[in-house]
């Protein structure tokens, strides 16, 4: 049965070669007149990137102001030293040069001098929700997070080691410059944990126990199949630009609510549970997602067998089994083997870490205290639960 729902996709796509190039025009279209350009590694200075973004602004009489530096997993830190700069300068435009976790710093440094006066951190924390941001825009380096058209924003507080998102449509982006050219020197691990990350985008609001629609789910079948497909070219073939392409539009429909339109409420356990394990260990979050969602899988698809055989036929094209329980197992177990093929892990092992029982505890009371004592839609997720699902992921 399908369920009411609203859509809202406020975000320009710039989309294709040379898309960068019309960022100083873009930011001006938007309001933008002092601007503070947010970027993560070095790569993005040494390759010229920056330089080719910034010049144009300035000679269109913009004024920008950097800050580099972020990190993955990003660090609430930065966000304070950003919101700083901003205050000093007067900035009124964000723009995020990188990936998810540069545009996540965005957001919240947006949302910080939107509101001078209080604690960014209360966001994340879940103590109040925002009334502004800044206007945030993004040159796209990294197909993975979504976050160039999306409402979410994921913050590490490195200090307490709590890894704690914020959604809020304030916080969309203006515009977003996304080029597949400049995601062809990425690593192999970092492409396809981002491909990983897309993939739980749109499964995470597939795998629902509260009724979904045809059109949508057909959508996202798409969307997984072409994900996987250019996923395997490009663990041999990176050079592929019309791969790249693909997955970088997928990262943006997986990420902007489309894949989730009449369906019953997004599950997103998988990911809570994944923000524990960057929070304490700081692993990469698609390969993260990799390691937790097959016992995550196995723990509740019997709340909902139906939904884990259609994925199982219509996603991994696994014969269907005597029953949807044992259809189910078979398109798990065909997932796993698409992860391993890709060079994902597919438990916490093989991922390189051995929380302790200790740890295993800590991170499931942490996962439920931050999700409001529960999570999930596909089954209601509780402490108790997530403890189970980190000892099988072991």
């Amino acid at each position: 049965m399908a369920n009411n729902f609203t859509f809202y996709s406020p975000t320009e796509i710039v989309f294709g070669r040379g898309a960068q190039t019309q960022v100083a025009a873009h930011v001006q279209k938007y309001g933008g007149t002092k601007v503070l350009v947010v970027y993560g590694s070095e790569r993005v200075v040494k390759s010229g990137l920056l330089d080719s973004i910034v010049t144009p602004m300035r000679e269109a009489g913009l004024t920008c102001h950097l800050l580099g530096g972020v990190v993955p997993n990003p660090h609430l830190s930065k966000v304070y030293e950003g919101i700083e700069i901003g205050k000093r300068e007067g900035i009124d435009f964000l723009l995020a040069v990188g990936g998810g976790s540069v545009i996540d710093t965005a957001k919240a440094i947006g949302y910080g001098l939107a509101e001078p006066d209080k604690d960014v951190w209360e966001l994340y924390e879940s103590k109040r929700t925002a009334k502004g941001c800044l206007p945030v825009a993004s040159v796209l380096t990294i197909a993975a997070a979504g976050s160039e058209s999306s409402d979410s924003s994921v913050i590490t507080n490195e200090k307490t080691g709590e890894k704690r998102s914020y959604n809020d449509n304030l916080a969309r982006p203006k515009f977003a410059a996304m080029n597949p050219e400049l995601t062809l020197t990425l690593p192999d691990y970092q492409t396809e944990s981002g491909c990983t990350d897309i993939m739980m985008h749109t499964m995470e609001r597939y795998f629902t126990a509260q009724g979904n629609m045809e059109l949508t789910d057909a959508i996202a079948e798409a969307l997984l199949r072409t994900v996987m497909a250019q996923a395997k070219i490009l663990h041999t073939h990176p050079e592929d630009y019309d791969a790249r392409a693909e997955v970088m539009w997928a990262g943006s429909l997986a990420h902007n609510d489309l894949t989730g339109c009449g369906n019953g409420g997004g599950d997103f356990a998988t990911h809570v549970l994944e923000h524990e394990l960057g929070g304490m260990f700081d692993v990469t979050h698609g390969a993260g997602l990799a390691a937790v969602w097959p016992s995550w899988a196995r723990y509740v698809c019997g709340n909902i067998p139906h939904r884990f055989a259609r994925y199982a036929v219509n996603v991994m094209g696994v014969e269907p089994g005597a029953t949807d329980a044992e259809t189910a197992e078979k398109g798990i177990r065909a997932m796993e083997a698409f992860y391993r093929e890709i060079g994902m892990p597919t438990n916490l092992r093989e991922l390189g870490i051995t929380p302790t029982d200790e740890q295993l505890h800590a991170m499931a009371r942490s996962c439920a205290e931050a999700c409001g004592g529960s999570k999930g839609s596909a089954r209601v997720l509780y402490e108790e639960d997530m403890y189970n699902i980190y000892k099988m992921a072991l």
